[in-house]
């Protein structure tokens, strides 16, 4: 080959090539637009772990698309109330929002599954039951009917059953008993004689100073310390059994999010999924050092009676009932979590439970000893 023919050869290669990378560079636009989102919180930025969901879908959103994919976090409050979240998806006010389904239970009972019911599930099932089982896609059948798509974005785990300012031993103790406690909890906590009372979190600590309530749920000892119950409040009992392991989800305005490319979306179900698993971690490091602390400053720890849990349940499974003759969604929904529920603590007694509760009797014991 001699040298012009081979110039021109490279020459032609040359062109080919420009003319490649002048078509691709649109084509990688229209793959990965420009494209900022408002996500807005129910949680202010004090507590980091629950509101931190938010901010760790956002920036691994952001990361995975190169920056293109902007999720914007506000706090509640900074664009709407926290209670209304819901609403400003729907309405388009914001594209995303960070919640609890169970909020707005009121505008439907079936949003409480989505977030946790009394003796509903615990964190490890429930993420079982939404990503293995069918509890994703029935809530988002559900969901659909709100303008609305959502994923899992956090996880408390079981929380505490809340502050009270006396001793409750039986179910007589808890009459007439003015308690903060929210959603279908406090429709089951009528029924054994409390008095429920909706407060939002930053009301609960004046209401318990001044006696207006006599006790306060919120989540567990972390953000509790965080909000001081412990100086109104000495008695703090557990478990929180109508938050067995509550999910907080992720909203997005479901033409938005069906209107987002496809490794977009792709971004977003991982980020949500990373959230989820990021904040029961951060949960499981910070509550054990937070509980020794609350002891510390006078905090007392209270069990449940089983008189009070087993009427309880009683209570909660006429609530069901209730719900399940007048809602047909509620009762799809709750059924097939029920179902999944029977065959999953089957396993879990025979592996998880004999394993957790051995080893929790060795560190009762003083058995659990790092290497000298």
């Amino acid at each position: 080959m001699d040298r012009r023919s081979f110039m021109k050869r490279i020459g032609a290669g040359g062109v080919g090539a420009a003319a490649a990378t002048a078509l691709a560079a649109p084509a990688i636009a229209q793959e990965n637009p420009k494209i900022t989102w408002r996500m807005t919180s129910s949680f202010p930025k004090s507590l980091d772990t629950i509101y931190g969901g938010a901010e760790d879908v956002a920036n691994h959103v952001k990361a995975a698309t190169g920056g293109n994919f902007d999720i914007q976090c506000y706090a509640a409050g900074e664009i709407v109330p926290g209670l209304q979240a819901l609403d400003a998806v729907q309405s388009g006010t914001v594209e995303a929002a960070h919640t609890c389904s169970y909020y707005f239970w009121g505008k439907d009972p079936t949003f409480a599954i989505g977030t946790a019911i009394p003796f509903g599930l615990n964190a490890r099932l429930m993420n079982a039951w939404l990503y293995e089982g069918n509890g994703n896609a029935l809530l988002n059948e559900f969901f659909a009917g709100y303008g609305v798509y959502g994923l899992a974005a956090g996880n408390t785990g079981v929380q505490m059953g809340g502050w009270f300012s006396k001793e409750v031993n039986t179910v007589d103790d808890l009459k007439g008993l003015k308690m903060r406690i929210a959603g279908l909890a406090g429709r089951v906590m009528e029924k054994v004689g409390v008095v429920p009372q909706q407060l939002a979190g930053g009301d609960i600590y004046p209401a318990l100073e001044k006696g207006t309530i006599d006790a306060a749920e919120f989540v567990g000892p972390y953000d509790d310390q965080k909000l001081g119950f412990y100086k109104v409040a000495k008695f703090y009992y557990y478990p929180g059994w109508w938050e067995g392991g509550p999910t907080i989800h992720a909203f997005f305005n479901k033409e938005k999010y069906d209107a987002l490319p496809a490794n977009y979306q792709a971004a977003l179900d991982d980020a949500c999924a990373f959230a989820n698993t990021n904040m029961m971690a951060k949960y499981d490091v910070k509550n054990p050092v937070a509980i020794r602390e609350l002891i510390a400053d006078g905090a007392q720890l209270k069990g449940f009676s089983t008189e009070i849990m087993q009427a309880c349940f009683n209570a909660a499974m006429e609530v069901y009932a209730e719900l399940g003759a007048d809602n047909a969604m509620f009762k799809k929904i709750y059924n097939d979590q029920t179902n999944y529920k029977n065959d999953a603590y089957g396993w879990l007694k025979t592996s998880e439970f004999r394993y957790d509760q051995f080893m929790m009797a060795l560190q009762n014991n003083g058995m659990i000893k790092p290497l000298a």
